[in-house]
């Protein structure tokens, strides 16, 4: 699942369907359903999964985002190019973030500086931190954008080709419970989904990946 806590809420579920009981296990391989004792699934990448009932969960996009903190009068950042002079933190080589650069216009040979960091989260956390400038996905961002924990200082992003998606077995995708559970999942992506359009800039620039 996607680390928003409005995705794995389960107290929230039982207010609405107090007849399910929960059981959330985050774990980094695919699910078999065939030998797990597990109805549904949150699984990101193209959803082209064999054998299973796959709806998108949410779409997604990749862009900057920092903790309010950063930015002051001194440290204003009104173009793209202004980001070059921050930390730009990363998960793995600079190839993201030179295709952000390019996307937005602006010519990065140069990216020197900026930590390095093993997963996601950690990423996401580092922005909130005050650390650096971080790019990230929508779902990851969506709760910290939300609670004006982190901002968007820059409104350029790229599409992304990959998602979440709700999977289960083709079988079981009609039993009640299933059918409840992925509504209620779905309502909760669209909240979220509506929560960023009222802080987002009304002119986004958006360019395929």
């Amino acid at each position: 699942m996607p680390p928003n806590g409005s995705y794995t809420d389960s107290v929230g579920l039982r207010s609405v369907i107090p007849e399910i009981d929960l059981r959330v296990s985050a774990t980094m391989h695919h699910v078999d359903f065939a030998r797990e004792d597990v109805d549904v699934a949150v699984r990101h990448g193209d959803g082209k999964w064999t054998g299973l009932e796959v709806v998108r969960l949410c779409s997604e996009r990749l862009f900057p985002v920092c903790s309010p903190k950063l930015v002051s009068r001194r440290n204003r950042m009104t173009t793209a190019a202004d980001l070059l002079k921050f930390p730009l933190l990363r998960l793995n080589d600079w190839n993201t973030w030179r295709r952000w650069f390019e996307a937005a216009g602006v010519p990065a040979n140069q990216l020197a500086h900026g930590p390095t960091l093993n997963s996601a989260s950690m990423l996401i956390d580092a922005a909130v931190d005050g650390q650096g400038i971080a790019l990230a996905r929508t779902a990851l961002a969506a709760w910290d954008l939300i609670n004006g924990r982190l901002i968007r200082p820059i409104d350029v992003g790229l599409r992304m080709s990959n998602t979440y998606w709700i999977v289960c077995p083709q079988v079981s995708s009609k039993v009640p419970k299933i059918a409840t559970f992925r509504k209620w999942l779905l309502a909760q992506a669209a909240e979220d989904a509506r929560g960023l359009k009222t802080i987002g800039s009304s002119h986004r620039c958006e360019r395929g990946s």
